[in-house]
């Protein structure tokens, strides 16, 4: 097979060109294809995968290839485009169209940078800046700015650009994202290195109340996310860190339909910061009390959800995770198939003989010294 790009005007564009600029590893690199049609790709051997616009796979590096493109509002909401991607598009068009000035920049097979709108000088200045007023007919764009600020954490936002989120708000636009694509933006964010910071610029656009209806964040939790990403949790221990002082953590997964295992750690973890740090009176009411917070959070069947969970507690107070690792293993331990095999013909005993053969297990624990309660 040929070269299927072999003659065609194509450019690198946006983060890939972005991050090379800025030092950082460019990542998977997407296309813009100038002055060509859904027709000549296809002969050409691209495989067609788009749907609202024609966007091609190359048959062997599996990089995206777009065509050129402009876009014209035609209803509410981020779906409410039309577009249009006829051969006479060209490059600096499709640039035009773009949400932020550092994600406009393009970059030919030569190296040579096409840049129209200074997305160059604002990587320099280290400045988050919109191309232009369609920024406020798009309101994913407004995640998408949050989202950058998180992960560009010395980007300052252009105070016009903050004006137009704010309209984004304000003309109600933002009220339509679906709760996917809020989440899809939000899972980027949250795994930064700064996510505290995302949350931050919705809040002061006042958005996070309706993308994020019921979440309460604060100073404190920007410091919780901080440590969940210098500890490198993951999207579950941060997303349960970003709910846990909401009143209804497990719901607001709900709402923006986030993953299984998020909406059980937003449940588990306040649960888990009311009990982590035990200091009872005496041996067996501390192993009680240990049992009692292993069973509801599963850790016998599922131990490394437990252990996250501690972890993510780490970076609200402290929690000796090394003396719960001991304790889960202690419990773990126990030969429940030995105490049923020996309780034949008394299965009503089983329950609670298994449940005293692990309380047993973390007294031991405890009164070796090893790991005390």
């Amino acid at each position: 097979m040929s070269d299927p790009v072999r003659g065609l005007d194509a450019y690198i564009v946006g983060g890939a060109v972005r991050d090379t600029l800025l030092g950082l590893p460019a990542g998977d690199r997407d296309w813009v294809v100038v002055g060509s049609t859904p027709e000549e790709m296809s002969r050409r051997g691209f495989i067609p995968v788009g749907g609202d616009f024609p966007v091609f796979l190359h048959p062997k590096t599996k990089e995206e290839y777009a065509l050129a493109r402009t876009e014209r509002k035609s209803g509410r909401g981020y779906k409410g485009f039309t577009f249009y991607t006829g051969s006479d598009v060209s490059l600096e068009d499709d640039l035009q169209r773009r949400d932020l000035t550092v994600n406009a920049i393009a970059q030919a097979p030569d190296g040579r940078l096409i840049d129209p709108l200074n997305g160059s000088a604002d990587i320099a200045n280290k400045v988050l800046r919109h191309v232009g007023q369609a920024f406020v007919e798009d309101p994913v764009r407004l995640l998408r700015l949050a989202r950058f600020a998180a992960r560009f954490a010395d980007f300052s936002i252009a105070p016009e650009t903050q004006q137009l989120a704010r309209r984004l708000v304000d003309d109600g636009e933002v009220d339509t994202l679906v709760p996917e694509r809020v989440w899809r933006e939000m899972a980027k964010g949250l795994m930064t290195d700064t996510p505290g910071r995302m949350f931050e610029v919705l809040a002061a656009t006042g958005a996070l109340p309706r993308v994020l209806p019921g979440l309460q964040f604060s100073p404190q939790q920007n410091q919780e996310l901080a440590c969940a990403a210098q500890a490198g949790l993951s999207l579950a221990c941060r997303f349960a860190l970003l709910c846990r002082l909401s009143a209804q953590p497990q719901s607001i997964g709900q709402h923006v339909r986030a993953p299984g295992d998020c909406q059980d750690y937003a449940k588990l973890l306040p649960v888990v910061l009311e009990n982590a740090a035990l200091e009872p009176d005496d041996l067996s009411d501390a192993a009680s009390k240990a049992l009692s917070l292993m069973e509801r959070c599963d850790a016998l069947r599922k131990p490394e959800r437990f252990l996250a969970l501690l972890a993510a507690a780490e970076c609200v107070h402290k929690v000796d995770q090394n003396a719960w690792r001991a304790r889960v293993a202690a419990i773990r331990s126990i030969d429940a198939g030995a105490i049923a095999k020996s309780l034949q013909g008394e299965p009503g005993r089983i329950k609670e003989e298994l449940r005293h053969a692990r309380l047993q297990a973390l007294e031991s624990l405890a009164s070796a010294s090893l790991f005390r309660f």
